[in-house]
């Protein structure tokens, strides 16, 4: 791991960045999660947890609920269940239906084997200590529960790194600009089933491959912006390489009509 990687990966589990900025309120992240209204195929990411919540009754854990996204589903679908939305920021617990409470995934604040099935939706690249929150997901989840987890593979939006890059060149002067944050290779497509795989006898990938193809800029610029909370990781001025971004998507769009982006995310069911 080099210096600058491994400052990246500080930043991500910083939990000041996490709580203070990112996510204080819902607005990066909800500008992250709006790009895939432009994929195809189009997954219904709340409905496929349901679909694999299906025989679980009881109590469900949402741990690092961010917007409550995932729970304001479940409660119009599956109003037998008892939901907990757990997340490290105050703020972004705002909106989400209750109960609700501020907590770690380091150390969650439930009794051993009191819930039914734990989400970790997006969040465990997060976490400092990813094996240790794994082994809470496992404490908490009582012998015939399961866990759910999602992330991004590390070959996910690769136009979109690429753009970054040759917009911070072209601020910096230089062929090929520094590379844009990753949060989620920490615990990426590729690395999560040998990580759950040290706590859980199970693990089911579920890959959803998609194309994003937008004919507006303006949503995957919403999307690298909402980056902000880690603007001081990026080597070169945030503000000034976003615009230029905008600049050479918009003459890509206007020369091919379209701007596409290949993505690679997945649900990984864990059992014992």
């Amino acid at each position: 791991m080099t210096d600058l990687s491994a400052n990246h990966s500080v930043a991500v589990t910083d939990r000041a960045i996490l709580a203070g900025r990112a996510y204080n309120t819902d607005h990066d992240l909800a500008a992250r999660q709006s790009l895939y209204q432009w994929q195809t195929p189009r997954y219904d990411l709340p409905g496929l947890v349901a679909e694999q919540l299906h025989q679980t009754r009881g109590a469900v854990a949402d741990v690092g609920c961010g917007n409550g996204k995932f729970i304001k589903r479940l409660q119009e679908e599956r109003r037998d269940l008892r939901l907990l939305g757990l997340d490290v920021s105050l703020g972004i617990l705002a909106g989400v239906p209750g109960p609700v409470t501020v907590a770690d995934a380091a150390r969650l604040p439930l009794r051993s084997a009191s819930v039914d099935a734990a989400l970790a939706l997006h969040m465990l690249y997060h976490v400092e200590d990813i094996p240790g929150a794994i082994s809470e997901l496992d404490r908490v989840v009582n012998e015939h529960g399961i866990v759910i987890a999602s992330t991004n593979s590390d070959r996910d939006k690769a136009q979109l790194d690429h753009l970054w890059e040759q917009a911070a060149g072209e601020v910096l002067g230089v062929e090929q600009g520094p590379s844009r944050i990753s949060l989620s290779a920490r615990f990426s497509l590729e690395k999560a089933p040998f990580l759950l795989g040290e706590a859980f006898a199970k693990v089911e990938t579920i890959k959803l491959p998609g194309t994003i193809t937008v004919r507006d800029p303006e949503p995957v610029i919403a999307h690298m912006a909402s980056y902000r909370a880690w603007a001081g990781q990026h080597d070169v001025p945030f503000e000034e390489t976003i615009e230029r971004a905008r600049g050479i998507l918009t003459a890509h769009i206007d020369k091919h009509g379209a701007f596409e982006i290949t993505c690679l995310g997945g649900l990984l069911v864990c059992s014992r």
